[in-house]
């Protein structure tokens, strides 16, 4: 069973493609942060991704047990971050997903396996669930979205489907 914890900006910016289902495919468990889950349906009502997630009935919301010992602030995270890193540990995730520098950084510092959502896209290309020119137009709407991307890190996804995507982000 592959089990994931996802941060808020991969489920946003898959929503903004019409991909968020992707998870659902490449994941046999999607779990949310409940703190994730509260920042982007009940205060990003109305914007990108608060409908696709809250109709999502396959994502799990948990609230981790554990509290950090220091306030997420203090190391320079947020709430959301530090929650889906105590989730993912808790409950022993295969992967984490978060897009974030900081908290990827930290993830992986903490010996967790971490994907963000170029990620996620790279996965479901070679899974077969997206053509290259699907892929190539999901990053495209990506681009041009409120989600920020840079066009180094765009440069480099199509370059990991030209090449077949043997990387990983």
């Amino acid at each position: 069973m592959i089990r994931v914890v996802v941060n808020s900006t991969p489920l946003i910016a898959l929503s903004i493609t019409g991909r968020l289902s992707l998870l659902k495919a490449l994941f046999d468990e999607v779990i949310v942060p409940a703190s994730v889950y509260e920042e982007v349906v009940f205060q990003g009502r109305g914007r990108p991704g608060a409908e696709e997630v809250r109709e999502a009935a396959w994502i799990v919301v948990k609230e981790p047990k554990e509290r950090p010992v220091l306030p997420p602030a203090l190391l320079g995270l947020g709430q959301g971050e530090m929650d889906v890193i105590l989730l993912a540990q808790e409950v022993n995730a295969d992967w984490v997903l978060i897009d974030e520098k900081l908290g990827r950084k930290t993830a992986a510092t903490l010996g967790l396996q971490v994907k963000g959502t170029l990620g996620v896209l790279l996965a479901a290309y070679h899974a077969r669930l997206l053509s290259q020119e699907e892929a190539e137009e999901t990053i495209e709407t990506l681009a041009t979205s409120s989600v920020r991307i840079s066009s180094r890190l765009v440069q480099w996804f199509k370059a990991q489907l030209a090449a077949g995507g043997q990387e990983e982000e």
